[in-house]
């Protein structure tokens, strides 16, 4: 309930809000690195500019780093393993990517969870087709989070210590890597930090227009500021830098959009 008062008002604090803080307080124990590079996404931006000046039809930015992320990850599964136990590692099959999908709701925009299951099995075309499909899809919050901040603090804490614990129950509830598209709500260059406990994170960020060197002459390309943070535990520096050269080759090169 709002109350309105002299200069200010005040309003509900948001119960999903609680989960996230939980979820966070988790997070924080990861030994994560983070890597900070630029993407020419030159080509790739081209290619879904001409797609809408010919159909109409506008491609989703998002769904083509996912694409490239689910063939990255299907090159060097290592990317996306979790501890099972003190000795043991887990390296699943299927790529699930957990995304944002921005719906309107009741006159504005909200961002939730979806998760995209076997990105490395699908085509661009059929990632985006499904995005656009949850972004359709009608939210409503889930009794569960209404219930959430009723229970104490160490049972909320247990759980996503628990969850963390089980590689499979986090396939099936979060996916097993993660996208966030913070760049889509503004504009211009800059790199997120997440507090993140995926092993592997994309944070994607702001496009600017900088010089770039292109068979040996000067143009003005189009540069995504984008973050990858990984688990320390599980992920080296040098299969780091492998991982994202790839990455960046993948969307460079406008992986899948041909398709």
């Amino acid at each position: 309930m709002k109350k309105k008062q002299d200069g200010y008002q005040v309003v509900p604090f948001p119960k999903m809000r609680y989960a996230i803080i939980d979820h966070l307080h988790e997070a924080r124990r990861k030994h994560m690195i983070h890597a900070l590079t630029e993407v020419d996404v030159t080509k790739a931006r081209q290619s879904i500019r001409e797609h809408k000046a010919r159909t109409g039809v506008s491609l989703s930015f998002t769904a083509f780093i996912i694409t490239c992320l689910g063939r990255a990850v299907d090159d060097n599964k290592v990317m996306h393993a979790y501890r099972k136990g003190r000795n043991q590692l887990v390296l699943f099959d299927d790529v699930d990517v957990n995304t944002l999908v921005e719906h309107e709701a009741e006159g504005h925009k909200i961002a939730t969870p979806y998760v995209i299951r076997a990105a490395n099995k699908k085509t661009f075309r059929e990632i985006h087709q499904e995005i656009r499909a949850a972004q359709k899809e009608k939210v409503e919050e889930p009794q569960a989070i209404q219930r959430y901040p009723l229970l104490p603090l160490p049972i909320r804490r247990l759980f996503w210590w628990a969850f963390g614990k089980y590689p499979h129950l986090r396939k099936r509830i979060g996916g097993t890597v993660t996208v966030t598209a913070i760049g889509m709500f503004g504009k211009g260059a800059g790199w997120g930090i997440p507090i993140t406990d995926y092993t592997l994170g994309i944070t994607l960020s702001g496009i600017a227009e900088k010089p770039g060197v292109v068979d040996g002459r000067i143009e003005i390309r189009e540069y995504l500021s984008m973050t990858i943070s990984v688990d320390h535990d599980i992920i080296d520096g040098a299969p780091l830098a492998r991982f994202t050269q790839r990455l960046k080759e993948l969307i460079e090169s406008g992986y899948g959009l041909s398709d």
